[in-house]
């Protein structure tokens, strides 16, 4: 079968004769021939995210074609006025996005549909805002987030400014599904869409909007003012496209001293510095590091290529620089943003705190303590956008923060997706804050855990490549499912939580309740002072493992911590 598609791509005349150059290079591979051509790049929950190259398991201008068609395809069944209300695309500094997103634009155009296209690339929350203000039907944003430099992807958003969720995910995979003609893709010529007034250019107009609306987040204004002098940021956007938005917002909320790590400032679609660039991964602040050494910095941040993500290092108690992970970074912003609402009596009555299946427990704590409600999502930042939504429409909650892990956070209700422009100028106003009381943000998080209670969380990954890769994710689940332990690292299993089969068992009782959450596969275990979470990742080959506990004290969490993570991940390597 995979043959037959990789002939069809080398004799049709419908691909380009460099598609075709780059196929015959490998004519000698066979096993680089099936993993092009053995699927059709998937049109996942998320949109599409691969390789770029040549091949129908890749990331490429056809790929895109026939996505947008099949996008294009629901728009006209779904709202009649769908086509006039348009699609904004926004794109980041990856290799190919400005062509991707020129692409699809001219295929929406092709059917009908007016596009508003971003003049250079922006961050995926301003899009998500982009289609908001607009009043888009839909956006799109090319982008494959943190993934290595050889990644592309087409992340889909509804009206709402959400990345879509279920059902309209699947309804929408259903029609790019079901083209399966290339040469039926309808693509409009770009002079002859302008002159239909289908094609549009955006920019600066949406960005001061925007940027206002981020400012807007700001708590207090006046404590960024009175240690501005003595206070300094070391940034880092990582070649991507966070250097001018979170330049500006700091510089228009009153930051004096923002120094950005030079060799990391312009667009760089090899990520030449670092490879992989994920805020989540310490070595990402390598050369941040020493720009902040240099200058003393009091905080460091630095965020994704599309700018959705964001990471904070600070220095601890012993004058050394820490990254802290996406749960310490979320709990700092959380109780801030709680307690200081609380003490200018700003905080509403139905205030409400989401986060993530998969993220700190400690955020419940939080809530409990302040008294507001907490919500618990699915992973995926598109679920805490739609309880956003669902919080207008009812009136019964008031979004106060969002968060997940990942390093991904929301305040305000402008955006619908994580924001790291909101969440960089809010971390470090936090900063500023503690600074202000004599404190470093370091120590601002020990005195949470006082108060709260020690909470620890790492996360694992396995990564499972190819045909084989896949099977034995899907083992590893099955096994999990069919036999779920009792007990892990001498803690009891209270609670197991399928929420593919929509199931919460307590296995003491044996009482089955429903999650009264969408079907997802992800597994969920929780533990006497503790619990653990298994998934695979929606966008790269990889199986992720959660573990989180709660402890008296900080020693007795990080030996707990390591006990659960050692027990688990050793039953699983026997698994594999």
């Amino acid at each position: 079968m995979f043959k037959e598609k990789y002939s069809f791509w080398l004799e049709s005349p419908y691909f380009d004769e460099a598609t075709k150059e780059e196929l015959r290079s490998i004519e000698k591979d066979e096993k680089e021939i099936e993993d092009r051509f053995y699927k059709d790049l998937e049109f996942g929950t998320g949109g599409l995210r691969g390789i770029i190259g040549a091949g129908s398991n890749r990331m490429n201008v056809y790929t895109v074609r026939k996505a947008t068609q099949g996008l294009a395809n629901y728009i006209n069944q779904a709202d009649e006025a769908g086509k006039n209300k348009g699609v904004a695309i926004a794109y980041d500094s990856r290799r190919m996005s400005p062509e991707f997103a020129k692409e699809a634009a001219l295929v929406l155009n092709g059917n009908g549909i007016k596009t508003y296209v971003f003049e250079s690339l922006r961050p995926t929350p301003e899009l998500s805002y982009a289609v908001r203000h607009l009043g888009c039907i839909a956006g799109i944003v090319l982008t494959a987030s943190h993934n290595p430099p050889e990644y592309n992807g087409y992340k889909v958003y509804w009206e709402d400014g959400c990345q879509v969720p279920p059902p309209r995910d699947s309804e929408i995979i259903d029609e790019v599904n079901k083209v399966e003609d290339f040469e039926a893709i309808k693509v409009a010529k770009e002079e002859e869409a302008k002159a239909e007034g289908l094609f549009h250019i955006i920019g600066k107009e949406i960005d001061n909007l925007y940027i206002q609306q981020v400012k807007e987040q700001s708590i207090n204004a006046h404590i960024i003012k009175e240690v501005a002098d003595d206070f300094t940021v070391v940034f880092t956007p990582l070649h991507g496209t966070g250097n001018l938005p979170v330049r500006r917002v700091l510089a228009e909320v009153g930051f004096k001293n923002v120094y950005v790590v030079p060799e990391q400032e312009k667009p760089d679609s090899d990520f030449s510095t670092v490879g992989y660039p994920n805020p989540e991964d310490p070595k990402a602040f390598t050369l941040a590091l020493e720009l902040a050494k240099e200058k003393n910095a009091d905080i460091i941040v630095g965020t994704d290529p599309d700018a959705d993500r964001v990471g904070v290092v600070v220095k601890n108690s012993q004058g050394d620089y820490v990254v802290l992970s996406g749960n310490m970074t979320g709990v700092l912003l959380a109780d801030y943003i709680i307690t200081q609402k609380k003490e200018k009596g700003t905080l509403p009555a139905n205030g409400a705190l989401i986060k993530t299946v998969v993220t700190t427990e400690m955020a419940r704590a939080i809530a409990n303590k302040n008294d507001i409600d907490l919500f618990e999502v699915l992973t995926g930042f598109k679920f805490i956008g739609e309880k956003i939504g669902e919080f207008e429409e009812t009136g019964e909650n008031t979004y106060l923060f969002g968060f997940e892990e990942s390093f991904g956070y929301l305040a305000g209700t402008y955006a619908r997706d994580k924001d790291a422009v909101v969440a960089a100028m809010l971390a470090c106003e936090l900063a500023a804050y503690y600074k202000s009381k004599g404190m470093s943000l370091y120590e601002g998080l020990v005195s949470l855990y006082e108060k709260y209670g020690f909470y620890k969380e790492t996360l694992r990954s396995i990564t499972l490549k190819g045909v084989e890769g896949v099977q034995k994710i899907k083992s590893i689940l099955e096994k999990l499912r069919n036999e779920p332990p009792v007990e892990v690292a001498g803690q009891k299993v209270m609670e197991a939580r399928d929420y593919q089969a929509g199931e919460i068992l307590n296995i003491a009782t044996k009482v089955v309740k429903p999650t009264n959450l969408p079907t997802s596969n992800v597994l969920y275990y929780k533990l006497e002072n503790g619990w653990f979470c298994v998934r695979p990742s929606g966008t790269e080959p990889k199986v992720k493992f959660y573990f989180g506990v709660q402890a008296d004290s900080d020693a007795e969490a990080n030996e707990a911590l390591k006990a659960l993570e050692d027990d688990i991940m050793g039953k699983i390597e026997k698994m594999i």
